[in-house]
């Protein structure tokens, strides 16, 4: 009898740990599949490869905060980040005296800085396969941005089969002489912002070619501008910009929120 109960109190012992074991895989599934299906969210990072701007070579780079920010917001929505440049060379990196905020040192110290390094060529890349673009600025994309044929045929793509586009500071400068099928262009009628023309006046207007909110306004741009480096970002449907480094972090926001809530 008591060889009986010792018998029946095993196989019950082992039917508990298969069934434990049961609903720990299923748990370990479902958290599986969940995490695929975020993963499937791709976001690509167009940089500028210029580095240098305006009559006295004025050093520049992509603005450390501009890429760093968006780059930790995205990562933290495990979503897959890569990095595309206009030439296919390494992108140069400004305001590297910022390093001590942690989400900049972050990515210079982790896998932002070291994949933002292999950038490959934007046009080896099928960017239709992306869910999302986005361009972080810093005064490089004035040089290289502006008339950019390749990069202007991907921005009227990516907006118009309704993935996101996205760009902080100078970098709403890639919208600029962007024409979708119709004829108009792509800032004409939208709600936007970008690095104003009174925040350039006190930071390189001796350097940029061009003042990007005047540029933005004469294609059409209702232009939207906050007080002077103040965190300020604008989502238009799929098309999101922030006015300067201090607003990088909430177009990531605004991006995600937009592609978590589609229907994909």
């Amino acid at each position: 009898m008591k060889k009986l109960m010792m018998v029946t109190a095993a196989l019950a012992f082992f039917s508990s740990y298969a069934q434990n074991q049961k609903e720990n895989t299923a748990v370990k599934q479902k958290t599986t599949l969940k995490n695929e299906t975020k993963m499937n969210k791709k976001i690509l990072i167009i940089v500028s490869n210029a580095n240098a701007i305006g009559p006295n070579n004025r050093r520049t780079g992509i603005f450390l905060p501009e890429v760093a920010h968006p780059y930790a917001e995205f990562d933290q929505a495990n979503y897959q980040i890569d990095f595309a440049g206009l030439t296919g060379d390494t992108p140069y990196l400004d305001a590297l005296n910022l390093a001590n905020d942690p989400q900049n040192l972050a990515f210079l110290t982790g896998k932002g800085w070291e994949s933002m390094q292999k950038a490959v060529k934007l046009s080896d890349v099928d960017v239709s396969q992306y869910d999302a673009i986005f361009v972080p600025g810093g005064l490089a994309p004035m040089v290289d941005m502006p008339e950019n044929a390749l990069l202007k045929k991907v921005i009227k793509e990516t907006y118009e089969r309704n993935a996101v586009v996205g760009a902080v500071c100078h970098g709403p400068v890639s919208l600029l002489n962007v024409k979708l099928s119709d004829g108009s262009y792509l800032v004409n009628g939208k709600n936007i912002t970008s690095f104003t023309d009174e925040e350039e006046k006190g930071y390189a207007i001796a350097d940029v070619p061009f003042l990007l909110e005047s540029a933005l306004t004469k294609q059409g741009a209702k232009f939207h501008a906050a007080a002077i480096w103040s965190a300020h970002s604008i989502a238009d449907g799929n098309l999101v910009t922030g006015q300067n480094p201090a607003s990088a972090k909430g177009v990531a926001e605004k991006m995600i929120s937009i592609l978590e809530s589609a229907k994909r």
